[in-house]
């Protein structure tokens, strides 16, 4: 209704100002009509006096020229008239009564141009007064010059006649009145007609307003109802039709929508379009994620990739991934952003033990393990398998960015609930491929390993062309423990010196389990006196060990042939039987030893 009234007084209003401007302009009209007719009129009086007066005096008559001015003022229409002479005509007949009356006499007289003076008044007498020259001529019938002492073109007098015009005002106000009330008739008549055909379109368009603005608020269950013509139901129809698919359409996303999003409502838009926009490009980040870690080689890429996520997408830059082997009890930290602050590997994480949320801001020193109570820190669980958790700890410098960080974790799951299928995967392929490259009595590396270490990081990785030291070490009379004791003992043996392989080695080496009792130990970057030394270290550690059996204790020694590896091209195996020969001479020279190969060896 609000657009009906503003459209009709629109047009009300339009409507008055061009009957206000008809009516101004008619009133013009009329008054330059009559100003015009009073002119004219002015003009023949003023000639049938002039040829009247032209007439008396060439008939010798001009002392009766009063009677004749006189009637001819008292003739209907005229309020006044009067004669002035000029100075030329006061010098030659004297001055008389026809003197000036007052400045526009004089005016005319000293111009020889007609004057005209209006004297108008709404409710009071209006007059026209015009004061016209005689100027001196000579025509067919007459010359001036012949009475009078002038030139052709002076001014001989003026007559001056106030002619009134209050019948020509009463007829315009009539004729102005009786055009406004056909105009303002008319005007009624087309604000009706208007009002008619206009109705239906304003009240479906006020009506669409109201749906529209609904929709813009995020409501499509308006309904356009307010129809009248058929062409606006049907445009009622087709709308209506359209907003019901949009509604249905989102009703199905959102439901759609809750499958692949943990937290879909949480859009701060409360449009629908917004939100669905939004939500398709937070899906797409999440798809283009899921195929990406799906091309990584192995889990570690799949972290670091999730990793660059949170620091790229929401802007989390210090965080740790733990991984917490539920079957065996086992904790690791998988990835380090920037610094470990916590120590989950000893009796576990916390946030997996409860698999609960752990937040420093809701409980201070709520875990003993974190080391700096200047921080504030959040530990999420995340359960990937039966066997396997995964945590994330994220350490924040105020309570304010945490509270930031914590609001981040329902878009943060939808990463993780995508990386789970890759994680298992991966996972598992790890698993198989660490059982296929370990002996699963010692839990050290097998010689398939060896064979990929060999060309992944001597030739071709971080300790290409970097002096190596390869040993094989064989317990001296293993047979005589099976024999003796039994494949158990003989079992337990081997687990003990490879416990004490490693315990001697650095963290950089690798121990080999190359069969049965035989172990190859590749030393990273060392001199030929530093290789012996940790031989002898090896040969003396393994001498102490006690071998416990059900009745008694006993103690075995190894033998050990070393080669020193110049890597400098891929001959990797031509040192290991170097070292194997050496090892070789020490089982023939006496056993418990650590032997070099030498050239003259055989």
């Amino acid at each position: 209704m609000g657009n009906k009234k503003n459209v009709l007084s629109t047009i009300a209003l339009f409507m008055v100002i061009v009957l206000v401007a008809m009516v101004i302009n008619i009133t013009f009209n009329l008054r330059d009509f009559s100003l015009s007719t009073a002119k004219l009129k002015a003009e023949l009086v003023a000639q049938s006096v002039k040829n009247g007066l032209t007439s008396h005096m060439v008939n010798g008559i001009m002392d009766q020229r009063n009677f004749f001015i006189n009637e001819t003022k008292n003739l209907k229409g005229i309020d006044d008239l009067w004669i002035v002479r000029s100075k030329a005509v006061i010098d030659q007949y004297g001055k008389g009564e026809d003197l000036p009356k007052d400045n526009i006499d004089k005016k005319a007289l000293s111009t020889g141009k007609t004057q005209v003076e209006i004297n108008e008044n709404l409710f009071g007498h209006s007059t026209y007064r015009i004061t016209i020259p005689y100027k001196a001529e000579i025509t067919k019938t007459i010359n001036c010059m012949q009475c009078h002492n002038v030139k052709e073109g002076d001014t001989l007098g003026i007559i001056t006649m106030v002619t009134p015009i209050d019948d020509l005002k009463v007829s315009s106000i009539k004729i102005i009145g009786i055009v406004s009330f056909v105009l303002l008739l008319l005007t009624i008549v087309i604000l009706y007609y208007i009002n008619k055909l206009v109705y239906p379109y304003l009240a479906i368009f006020s009506s669409i307003k109201k749906v529209m603005k609904k929709a813009n608020s995020g409501d499509y269950s308006g309904k356009i109802t307010n129809t009248v013509s058929p062409e606006s139901k049907e445009v009622a129809h087709w709308i209506n039709e359209h907003m019901q698919k949009i509604q249905t359409s989102f009703m199905s996303i959102e439901k759609t929508i809750d499958i692949f999003l943990s937290d879909h409502k949480s859009s701060e838009h409360a449009d629908p379009i917004i939100d669905v926009e939004n939500t398709v490009k937070r899906l797409a980040d999440i798809y283009n994620f899921r195929k990406t870690i799906e091309h990584d080689e192995n889990l570690i890429d799949v972290y670091k990739r999730f990793g660059k996520i949170l620091q790229e997408k929401f802007d989390i830059h210090n965080f740790n991934f733990i991984e917490a082997d539920t079957t065996n009890k086992k904790t690791k930290i998988v990835y380090v952003s920037q610094k470990i602050l916590c120590d989950p590997i000893v009796d576990g994480c916390r946030a997996d033990r409860t698999n609960t949320v752990v937040d420093s801001c809701q409980f201070t020193g709520v875990c003993d393990k974190f080391k700096d109570n200047s921080k504030y820190y959040l530990c999420v669980p995340y359960s990937i398998s039966n066997d396997l958790d995964f945590i994330i700890s994220i350490v924040s410098d105020t309570k304010e960015e945490q509270e930031r960080v914590r609001a981040l974790f329902p878009f943060v799951q939808d990463y993780i609930d995508t990386a789970k299928p890759e994680i298992v995967s991966k996972k598992l392929m790890q698993i198989l491929e660490k059982n296929a490259q370990t002996d699963p009595l010692t839990g050290l590396y097998n010689r398939k390993y060896l064979e990929t270490y060999i060309d992944k990081y001597l030739y071709n990785g971080v300790y290409k062309n970097v002096p190596c030291g390869v040993m094989m070490v064989d317990i001296d009379f293993f047979k005589l423990i099976n024999d003796n004791y039994g494949h158990d003992i003989g079992d337990k043996a081997i687990k003990i010196i490879a416990n004490t392989l490693i315990d001697v080695v650095d963290q950089d080496d690798v121990v080999i389990r190359f069969g049965g009792e035989e172990f190859v130990v590749i030393i990273v970057d060392c001199t030929e006196e530093e290789l012996i030394s940790k031989a002898e270290e090896i040969r003396i550690a393994f001498s102490q060990q006690q071998i416990e059996t059900p009745d008694t204790t006993f103690t075995k020694t190894v033998s050990i042939g070393v080669s020193r590896f110049p890597n400098k091209a891929k001959d990797f195996w031509k040192y290991v039987k170097q070292s194997d020969i050496a090892l070789y001479e020490a089982k023939q020279t006496g056993r418990n030893k650590v032997v070099k190969y030498t050239k003259d060896l055989k």
